[in-house]
């Protein structure tokens, strides 16, 4: 499990991105793997899942 910061996120448009605490990489969070809701600068920890483009983040969860 990876925790991080939101950096932002747009509830219109279901989606925003994740920084993580270790690597300071951003990756990908659709609100449809997002459990409750979610802001900017919010704690939060989540899984990552191979994607398309890239790592995208799955199970993410406020702490």
């Amino acid at each position: 499990m990876h925790t991080g910061k939101v950096k932002w996120f747009n509830h219109k448009n279901k989606f925003g991105f994740i920084i993580d605490d270790e690597t300071k990489k951003e990756y990908y969070a659709h609100a449809k793997y997002v459990e409750g809701t979610i802001e900017a600068g919010d704690s939060v920890q989540f899984e990552l899942k191979a994607a398309k483009r890239g790592d995208e983040c799955t199970n993410v969860k406020k702490i």
